[in-house]
């Protein structure tokens, strides 16, 4: 006889999280391991738990969850059914994605589909590459979504929420991407340029090259090089190269009257 399916919730609101506790304690087949009550505790929690599915609200502050699934060593991202009352064009995301959604209010009946869905996957052995299948999926609603204003990055057990407006520059090196804060701060997290991009504010935030966006109200300095291109002297002493194909667009937007 197979064990339990082990799971973990986290819900920011507490009357949610305690029907979902209740419905669950229902099911005979399923031992919750965990409840977090936002999303940075979600993070910790799978990753002490290593639970085989985790029910996430999509519209957790700060640390939505998205965020959850982007900040999990992807080793450790186990199935997720995300909760939700998102917009049509996210439910159909995670319904190619992940294992299931739920909307708010979550019923029993339908809470049942997830949890035997979940085990179906489990007992199938459909959960490779599930990790990444799901990461692209965040990828591509965070991307349609407003303007991020902090960006959580991992620092061994903790979260650090890093304001956006404190943002100097912004680098990728392969699958990392170097933030460089006001103060001269550095973080490193593991983001697609072009995604990451796609959130920011375009008045605030301009591309410099393929691997380099800088924030305009931190450029303090810009110097004309030969070939058409520019170094650009940010305000925590950093210095940033511009390329001749996007040097274009920089004059436009910044050197002209």
């Amino acid at each position: 006889m197979r064990d339990k399916l082990r799971v973990v919730i986290a819900e920011d609101e507490r009357p949610a999280r305690s029907l979902l506790l209740a419905m669950l304690r229902g099911f005979e087949d399923v031992a919750i391991v965990g409840e977090a009550t936002n999303g940075a505790e979600a993070v910790d929690l799978i990753e002490r738990e290593r639970p085989d599915l985790a029910l996430l609200d999509l519209q957790m502050p700060e640390v939505d969850g998205l965020s959850v699934v982007r900040l999990l060593k992807k080793d450790l991202v186990p199935m997720i059914a995300f909760i939700t009352a998102y917009d049509e064009y996210a439910v159909r995301a995670f319904e190619v994605n992940a294992v299931d959604y739920l909307l708010k209010p979550v019923e029993s009946g339908r809470l049942r589909e997830t949890i035997s869905r979940a085990i179906d996957r489990l007992d199938s052995a459909d959960v490779t590459g599930s990790a990444t299948r799901i990461a692209s999926a965040a990828c591509m609603v965070e991307s349609a979504a407003r303007p991020l204003k902090r960006i959580p990055v991992r620092r061994k057990r903790e979260i650090v929420l890093v304001p956006t407006d404190q943002i100097a520059s912004i680098v990728s090196d392969g699958e990392l991407i170097h933030l460089t804060t006001a103060r001269g701060e550095k973080h490193t997290i593991t983001y697609r340029l072009k995604d990451l991009e796609a959130r920011l504010d375009t008045e605030r935030f301009v591309r410099l090259s393929r691997g380099t966006i800088a924030n305009i109200a931190m450029i303090s300095k810009v110097t004309p090089m030969p070939g058409g291109t520019y170094v650009l002297k940010l305000a925590n002493g950093q210095e940033l190269h511009s390329s001749r194909f996007h040097s274009r667009a920089l004059r436009d937007r910044l050197l002209r009257l």
